[in-house]
């Protein structure tokens, strides 16, 4: 990690953190944020808060933060409420349950001073389990490069974390705020903005947590995730056709955005069709065949466990045994 230069005057973050109803993971995610404040850094925590526990308010004033109630329900409205009253020379991002690491914020500063031309720089993260251990391998793997060769990188499946992201202020004038329209995924596409003007680099500290969730259910916010970023894709990759060297690299581009959707379905569709559940491999199937229906079809031939949950869809299914004794 760069070591703080006591002698400089401290650089002011605003530090945005989007809340609903989350106060004990909010209270991990703000004091990692104080945490790696210096002589050489301060932070200026804007809490955006759409929800209605009674207890944010106070844990953000335990922290020095400022609680800004929004009436918008969602990240992107959290997010603007914040970013609205930014008074730092940079602006950072924290989800609520997400933790910054000692290294994140200073490397991203020491890029943009360095580099004027740049106004935003991303760094890496560690996926976690719901309780932040089961650690694995930082992510990316490798250098996400700049200028088209990033913008094919985060059009082919490569999504930068906002808790890795440091930008200038002046953002809010050039690329706008977050588009409050789009329910998942306004975290890609506003940082697509200052990709493609060629306005974002790349770090390789490892800044951040990210708490991940155990998928064992179908829910529809993963349906939904995959219809947004769907759009999120087509909306940026036609515009920007100029950097596919190929229609067969913009294909590819695709099944990178979409891949973990299609595989988080599949293996949900396994699971229905070990309980017998119709409702929930009615669920998973059609999601996979939405995402990539030749695929989908192919593989209901060819993989045991996904043929077995479109036939358990149809109430043609094997049975779960029952338990011994029951």
């Amino acid at each position: 990690m760069d070591k703080p230069d006591s002698s400089a005057a401290a650089r002011l973050v605003s530090v945005v953190v989007p809340t609903r109803d989350r106060p004990h993971q909010l209270r991990e995610a703000l004091a990692s944020i104080r945490a790696l404040e210096g002589p050489d850094l301060q932070f200026e925590i804007l809490v955006g808060d759409n929800g209605t526990d009674s207890e944010t308010a106070g844990v953000v004033e335990a922290f020095g933060g400022i609680h800004i109630r929004s009436d918008k329900v969602g990240a992107a409205a959290g997010r603007n409420a914040g970013m609205r009253q930014a008074s730092g020379e940079f602006i950072a991002f924290l989800d609520d349950d997400d933790v910054w690491l000692e290294g994140n914020i200073r490397p991203q500063i020491a890029i943009l001073d360095a580099r004027p031309e740049i106004d935003a720089v991303i760094g890496r993260l560690i996926p976690t389990g719901p309780d932040l251990k089961r650690h694995e391998a930082p992510r990316p793997e490798t250098d996400p490069g700049e200028g088209n060769s990033l913008i094919r990188s985060m059009l082919s499946g490569y999504f930068p974390q906002l808790g890795a992201t440091v930008v200038r202020t002046n953002v809010r004038d050039v690329d706008g705020y977050f588009d409050e329209g789009l329910t998942y995924g306004q975290d890609l596409d506003w940082q697509l903005r200052m990709a493609r003007r060629h306005a974002m680099a790349f770090t390789p500290t490892i800044c951040m947590l990210f708490r991940g969730r155990d998928a064992v259910e179908f829910d529809v916010m993963s349906f939904k995730r995959a219809q947004f970023d769907r759009r999120i894709f087509l909306s940026h990759a036609l515009p920007e056709w100029r950097v596919w060297r190929s229609p067969m690299e913009f294909l590819r581009g695709y099944s990178g955005t979409m891949s973990y959707f299609y595989w988080h379905f599949l293996y949900l569709a396994g699971l229905a069709a070990e309980r017998g559940d119709a409702v929930m491999a009615r669920k998973t199937v059609g999601g996979a065949f939405y995402v990539f229906p030749l695929r989908a079809t192919l593989h209901a031939v060819t993989r045991a466990p996904f043929r077995k949950a479109a036939l358990t869809m149809v109430g043609l299914g094997a049975k779960p045994q029952a338990s011994a004794g029951a």
